[in-house]
């Protein structure tokens, strides 16, 4: 039942020795720290919420529910017309589903639709979502473009386990989650909620579509080269006061990454993928092995107690992104990364001609002592002091150059 106001189910106290158990099982890490895999498409345009995605990594790309028992029948079904207008009508957005069978498990009319309980002005309308092309998948569903009442939006698919009533409740648990973290953050850095429903064999998130993709296949696109600095600092900026708002609400986000930052139509940086973040608790048992490694705290990957200081540490990592335009520890598969920053301490490399004020936001946000690290609050006063100084340096570089230029009659 999703209640926002007595939303408790990630306060697990004694049940979170369980979820230790189940999570090590369910994120099955292959060289990564998440739950999910991002798929090169044939598309025209491969932008959208890419909440599925991690760098390179899977816990498995197979999408299960095509060999589904209860899915069988479905495969060759024939759909009352208001369905198969729903997948197959023409238009902007067209593609042909036979053979995906989650979005046949969503669309098909046999199945009734479930209600969001408390929230069921946010219930979405299936007759009124069209479903466009997948662009990213993963072991627990997909994400595909399509529209409702005709805009553009990103719709996730998640399967319900058939054979394991745990994974089930874990999966329940973060659908829940998810919806009630999305239906009450409402800023304009963060990924608008659309609406969502539950299917007796899967769930489905809608939210709206970033057509500019995610900033780590920006960076991908430009080969890794580093943004322009004021461009950085912009975009840091609407990353730092997206997060900020969500602590503010007591929030912890966990999955703060590049693949998670999504660049809308008006290039404003908006934050996506909240399946795996938190209301924040003090307790011994957080459930670890949540978020992406070379990212990730070192007390989270140590599967210590954590707060939501370790979204500043993920930040941290992602400014160097934005300001170098790289890969974290490139060098490294994630197990090494992780091993490196624990163990050793080790942290990407700063280069050397960094302003200084950006130098220092990005040493106290990835200290190893979280007590160091500054709230997001700070994050953005020092990034807007930062933003202040490059602007004044550029307007008395030009002043410089214009001064050095001979002078004419005009």
């Amino acid at each position: 039942m999703l209640d926002g106001a007595k939303f408790n189910v990630l306060n697990h106290n004694n049940n979170d020795n369980n979820y230790y158990a189940f999570t090590q099982d369910f994120y099955q890490k292959l060289n990564e720290g998440t739950n999910m895999f991002m798929e090169s498409m044939q598309t025209s345009n491969a932008g959208g919420s890419v909440s599925m995605s991690v760098d390179n990594s899977s816990v498995g790309s197979s999408d299960a529910l095509i060999g589904h028992p209860g899915l069988n029948s479905l495969r060759n079904n024939t759909y009352s017309p208001s369905v198969g207008q729903s997948v197959y009508r023409p238009g902007k957005i067209t593609h042909r589903l036979d053979n995906d069978a989650l979005a046949h498990a969503l669309m098909d009319s046999m199945y009734p639709t479930e209600g969001l309980a408390n929230y069921e002005e946010w219930t979405i309308n299936l007759r009124n979502l069209r479903m466009g092309p997948p662009f990213a998948q993963g072991a627990f569903g997909k994400l595909y473009k399509g529209s409702y009442n005709g805009v553009d939006v990103a719709i996730k698919i998640l399967e319900r386990p058939e054979n394991s009533l745990e994974k089930a409740q874990f999966m329940e648990q973060q659908f829940q989650q998810e919806v009630t973290m999305l239906a009450n953050l409402k800023h304009p850095n963060i990924v608008r909620f659309i609406g969502a429903c539950r299917k007796p064999m899967v769930w489905c998130i809608v939210t709206e579509y970033a057509k500019g993709g995610s900033v780590r296949q920006f960076l991908t696109k430009r080969q890794n080269r580093a943004v322009p600095l004021k461009t950085a600092v912009k975009q840091a900026l609407d990353v730092a006061r997206g997060m900020a708002y969500v602590h503010a609400h007591n929030f912890i986000h966990r999955d703060l990454k590049s693949d998670n930052l999504l660049i809308s139509a008006d290039k404003s940086i908006k934050i996506a993928d909240f399946g795996v973040a938190r209301i924040e608790v003090h307790t011994e048992g957080m459930t670890p092995e949540t978020g992406t490694y070379r990212w990730m705290a070192p007390e989270m990957i140590q599967h210590r107690t954590y707060n939501q200081k370790v979204d500043v540490y993920s930040f941290g990592i992602v400014l160097w992104e934005l300001i170098t335009g790289q890969l974290p520890f490139q060098n490294m598969t994630a197990v090494q990364a992780a091993f490196a920053v624990v163990n050793r301490g080790v942290r990407p490399t700063i280069p050397n001609d960094c302003l200084p004020a950006l130098t220092e936001i990005m040493t106290r946000c990835w200290d190893g002592n979280a007590q160091v690290r500054p709230s997001f609050i700070e994050v953005v006063n020092m990034l807007e002091a930062a933003e202040i100084e490059i602007m004044t340096t550029a307007r008395k570089a030009r002043f410089r150059c214009c001064m050095s230029q001979p002078m004419t009659i005009d």
